[in-house]
C-alpha cells in the first residue's frame, strides 16, 4: 500500500502562490504522481503529474505556465509550486500515485489508484 499526504494549502490572494507538497511513503510506487484538483459542486480533474523517475510531466490546459510539479526522489516527494492564482484555481488539491493498467490514461481520475487527503486552497479576490 502507498499513503500520500499532502501539506502547504492555504488562503492566498489572486495572483499569489503557494507550495504543495506530496509526501508519500509505503512499499509500492507507480509509475506517474498526480496532482488533481476539485471545486465545490465539481468533479475531481487532473492538474499535472510527473513520472516517477523524473522528467516527464504533463499539465492541465488551464494552469500551464502558472504550476510547476516537480520531484524529490530522495524525500519520496512531490511538489506543485501554484503560482499566479486565480479564483478559479480554488479547491481541494489531491496527489495520487497512478493504478496499472490506468484506466481512463493517466490524466484520468480512474487512472490513479492512491489518494491523499486533500489539502485546501484558497483564492481571495
Amino acid at each position: 500500500q502507498v499513503q500520500l499526504e499532502e501539506s502547504g494549502g492555504g488562503l492566498v490572494q489572486a495572483g499569489g502562490s503557494l507550495r504543495l507538497s506530496c509526501a508519500a511513503s509505503g512499499r509500492t510506487f507507480g509509475t506517474y504522481m498526480g496532482w488533481f484538483r476539485q471545486a465545490p459542486g465539481k468533479e475531481r480533474e487532473f492538474v499535472a503529474r510527473i513520472r516517477w523517475s523524473g522528467g516527464s510531466t504533463d499539465y492541465a490546459y488551464s494552469v500551464r505556465g502558472r504550476f510547476t510539479i516537480s520531484i524529490d526522489n530522495g524525500k519520496n516527494t512531490v511538489y506543485l509550486q501554484v503560482s499566479s492564482l486565480k479564483p478559479e484555481d480554488a479547491g481541494v488539491y489531491y496527489c495520487a500515485v497512478n493504478r496499472w493498467p490506468p484506466r481512463g490514461g493517466y490524466d484520468s481520475v480512474a487512472g490513479y489508484a492512491y489518494w491523499g487527503q486533500g489539502t485546501q486552497v484558497t483564492v481571495s479576490s
